[in-house]
């Protein structure tokens, strides 16, 4: 009986999570490839700032060895990129100048760090943070004891100036927001943060907008939109990413910011399927892992015949910025809602959580983030806290017992 071939375009972690649902549903059903632009199989880009610090290896980031897709049927083809998609046909021309004919298409391709316009973006020492590839270029230099610059105080920055400081750089991050991680921190949250990486030795500018980086070839210096002029031998661009679309060419896939999908994560064309980064469901488009989990458990089910839907994902951020626990979840500015919040400024711990009509509907916690998981599933689940209202700081054993 012929198997249905499956083509997943990309490799990265997402792709490697349908895989791994797809093993465990339907073991050999399938006649799956894989093809990733990057020569490694799938990694953990979570660890990448780790492994720049040298905290870790390289070792500790791989996620599944070359011979797992082998001994599950899947062929894996690295080092190729995608370059055109024909879903009439039903076929993909690689780079390699192969053609790949399938039944079912998933487009897993991720995003692309953007990088800024500003004068100077080409000059040699201007980076971006996003793959091992980066990293191998940035870790020999990070560790010459030279300066670097990082713009972008999201998530991303944050982590790749860590990372840069770890290795041995002196590291200076610029942020266009008036505060850090403006997404998943509010404001005193974010000063908490600020302050803990300046202890750490990394300087902050805020509200700084970057003009011109400039040098002979080389980079040399940035120049702040204000004149303030900070000299590096690097500058690390992590302003964000976009979602890499561009597949979506003469095909009749529809697109805003990423591929349109539909609850079991269904292109416009029927067969083609997209999950991770690349995909926009109900207007949104996810940047973190754990969705991206989700719609590669609900596409698995979906190519096996099985019901399930994707419902969009309550967005919480659960992890160490540059060595400080952080963790964010639900509508945590609660703008007109009741706020409750404990602070140990000796300690540099801090909590807030936004209620309304007797439910979590957001929370920040900074320093302490233990029981981060069980507000998390309050917010998700609408239980009301009326019964927990005025030990809900405290955590979930002492405001459960109590």
């Amino acid at each position: 009986m012929t198997k249905t071939k499956i083509f997943v375009v990309g490799n990265g972690m997402a792709s490697l999570r349908l895989l791994e649902e797809l093993v465990a549903l339907a073991p050999h059903k399938f006649d799956i490839c894989v093809a990733g632009e990057e020569a490694e199989p799938a990694y953990n880009r979570v660890l990448l700032s780790p492994l720049l610090a040298g905290e870790i290896g390289a070792v500790d980031v791989a996620m599944k060895p070359r011979d797992w897709y082998a001994a599950n049927g899947i062929t894996l083809l690295t080092g190729v990129k995608v370059l055109s998609l024909d879903g009439t046909a039903k076929s993909a021309t690689l780079s390699d100048g192969r053609n790949i004919s399938f039944d079912i298409c998933v487009l897993a391709t991720g995003s692309s760090p953007i990088r800024l316009p500003i004068p100077g973006n080409d000059l040699s020492g201007v980076e971006v943070f996003r793959s091992l590839a980066d990293i191998d270029r940035l870790s020999p230099l990070a560790m010459r004891d030279e300066p670097a610059v990082v713009i972008g105080g999201g998530l991303l920055g944050i982590e790749a100036a860590y990372g840069l400081m770890r290795a041995g750089a002196r590291v200076t991050l610029i942020h266009i927001m008036d505060r850090l991680m403006e997404r998943q921190l509010d404001a005193s949250a974010a000063v908490l943060l600020k302050d803990a990486l300046q202890a750490k030795g990394i300087g902050v500018c805020l509200s700084a907008e970057t003009e011109t980086i400039s040098g002979g070839g080389k980079v040399q210096s940035v120049t702040l939109r204000d004149g303030r002029m900070i000299k590096t031998a690097r500058v690390v661009m992590a302003a964000g990413v976009r979602p890499n679309i561009a597949l979506a060419q003469n095909t009749d896939i529809a697109c805003r910011r990423g591929f349109i999908v539909d609850d079991q994560m269904q292109t416009s064309v029927p067969g083609i399927y997209a999950i991770g980064e690349c995909a926009e469901h109900r207007g949104s488009v996810y940047g973190l892992v754990e969705p991206a989990y989700e719609h590669a458990a609900v596409a698995a089910r979906a190519l096996c015949g099985m019901d399930g839907q994707y419902e969009g994902t309550v967005l919480a951020t659960n992890l160490k910025v540059s060595g400080v626990p952080v963790f964010s979840a639900g509508d945590f500015e609660g703008a007109g809602d009741e706020h409750i919040v404990w602070h140990d400024s000796a300690q540099g711990s801090y909590r807030k959580f936004v209620v309304r009509t007797g439910q979590l509907m957001g929370v920040v916690l900074i320093g302490d983030t233990t029981d981060a998981l069980w507000y998390r599933d309050l917010i998700r689940s609408g239980t009301s806290i009326a019964h927990h209202r005025a030990t809900l700081a405290f955590g979930r054993g002492y405001a459960e017992a109590a």
